[in-house]
């Protein structure tokens, strides 16, 4: 049985720590907007410009997504 789209990313969140979520709503919210309004009716292109305003990330978050996206690679940095 194959996987859908909406099930993936329902598992992905699923693993995303509870103090975590509401920037990741946050996020995805944005994301959704941007893919369903205007960008389509106008035909202007979509910005997630100010999507990570006041967002604290730093290289060991970069490390642990490229190590999530990436399992393939062995430890070659950021």
């Amino acid at each position: 049985m194959q996987t859908s789209y909406k099930e993936k990313i329902l598992q992905e969140i699923e693993k995303i720590p509870e103090d975590k979520l509401a920037n990741m709503y946050k996020i995805i919210h944005l994301l959704a907007v941007e893919i369903t309004s205007g960008a389509k009716k106008t035909g202007k292109k979509v910005s997630l410009k100010g999507i990570w305003k006041g967002s604290l990330i730093d290289d060991s978050m970069f490390a642990e997504a490229k190590k999530s996206l990436f399992p393939y690679e062995k430890n070659r940095g950021i």
